[in-house]
């Protein structure tokens, strides 16, 4: 791994790292907070932040101000790019699809499959680099946003045990059911829906045994332009509730889709992933 910034930040310090992927067959850079205890060689647990469409490692550490709050519960932050990037790798023109578009899942159709593993980044490369060389606990939690939120809540619910909590601000919920999903979805998937139900987690918490069930919540703003069309949080309610999953759904009045909701509210999400791993 190779450091490529440093900065002094609340009394910690917020780095960038560029590393070989393997899964990914590519270059990656990923965001890591190191809280002042981590810096004194302490061991820390982990929160994974997960970002959404367009984005980059930089937008959560550079907007939403979750490093103040990581250093008051000493958690080290981890915020990877989105997709994986290079001249080498699949791309399609639209927003949506392809770099900064990776959807958190393994694609299985070409051109994707070469590159686009992002499931087995997040869950398994990433967290064994973090844990050999940051002074990091195995304790882990995962959070997101929009796509971001959609790869947090998929990614706790498939690897039961492995994340003490999950959060996610307007995330979606039930791609199989809305347009963004189902595009990306034809495209790293294919045609076949019965191959879509493992990646929503709607669907996945439907499944779930009672005994893999983890602390949850959920922010979404009511002024949010997706709500209705893309995001759906009724989804997920409906589906906790038919399942018997304890979850948190909160609707915060006049906020949107932005950092500025994010930065509203993360100092509650990083708490509420602070007092799971510490529990």
């Amino acid at each position: 791994m190779e450091r490529i910034e440093r900065h002094a930040c609340f009394g910690g310090r917020q780095e960038v790292w560029r590393h070989e992927s393997a899964a990914l067959g590519c270059a990656m850079r990923v965001g890591v907070y190191l809280p002042s205890a981590a810096l004194r060689g302490e061991s820390c647990p982990v929160l994974y932040w997960l970002s959404g469409l367009t984005c980059s490692e930089q937008n959560f550490i550079t907007k939403a101000g979750a490093q103040a709050y990581a250093e008051r519960h000493s958690l080290i932050l981890v915020a990877p790019d989105t997709s994986p990037r290079g001249e080498d790798v699949a791309d399609d023109p639209a927003y949506d699809l392809g770099q900064g578009a990776g959807f958190y899942l393994n694609a299985t159709q070409a051109p994707w499959a070469a590159h686009y593993r992002m499931q087995d980044y997040v869950a398994e490369e990433l967290p064994a680099l973090i844990e050999q060389h940051f002074p990091a606990t195995s304790a882990r939690a995962i959070a997101g946003h929009s796509m971001g939120g959609h790869g947090a809540l998929v990614t706790a619910l498939r690897h039961p045990g492995r994340y003490r909590s999950v959060s996610a601000f307007s995330p979606i919920v039930a791609p199989t059911q809305v347009p963004w999903g189902q595009k990306a979805f034809t495209a790293y998937l294919g045609d076949d829906r019965s191959a879509w139900a493992q990646w929503d987690a709607v669907e996945l918490i439907r499944a779930a045994s009672p005994a893999d069930h983890l602390p949850m919540l959920v922010d979404q703003g009511l002024d949010d332009e997706f709500l209705e069309g893309q995001l759906r949080p009724e989804l997920l309610e409906a589906a906790c509730l038919d399942a018997g999953y304890l979850s948190t759904v909160r609707r915060q009045a006049g906020y949107d889709h932005s950092y500025y909701f994010i930065a509203s509210f993360i100092d509650e999400h990083v708490a509420f992933h602070a007092a799971a791993l510490k529990g």
